[in-house]
């Protein structure tokens, strides 16, 4: 599987919230809060499901990476959605090591793999 996706019992912005902190704590800022739902809704696009996209970013591991190799700025920032899908609110990534794979280098590939499963707990703890 491309991604990781987990389901909560919080709603979407309570997600988002919790999100927030437990990135912090892994060093992670959230660049972009981005509210999809309502960026379609003020196109005329009759779009209602609670959509929210978070770019994330932690300055070191982006310039550790990209000292590696710059093409792996094709994936950054990191991804975090969080959505509602039926009666449940989902959290989810594409998985970076899904991502890095596709460069073919495995001095990156660990550094994705380190990275993956910081991006993993925080959305653990915020599920």
């Amino acid at each position: 599987m491309f991604n990781y996706t987990v389901d909560t019992s919080k709603t979407v912005s309570e997600a988002v919230e919790a999100l927030e902190e437990n990135l912090k704590a892994e060093k992670f800022g959230v660049l972009w809060n981005f509210d999809l739902t309502a960026k379609l809704q003020e196109k005329g696009e009759d779009f209602d499901t609670p959509y929210t996209i978070l770019e994330v970013c932690n300055p070191q591991e982006a310039n550790r990476v990209l000292s590696e190799n710059l093409m792996i700025g094709y994936f950054l920032p990191c991804k975090i959605v969080v959505y509602k899908e039926s009666d449940s609110v989902k959290i989810g990534m594409p998985k970076p090591t899904a991502l890095i794979g596709m460069v073919e280098d495995q001095n990156i590939k660990s550094i994705a793999e380190d990275i993956e499963q910081r991006l993993i707990k925080c959305i653990d703890q915020s599920a």
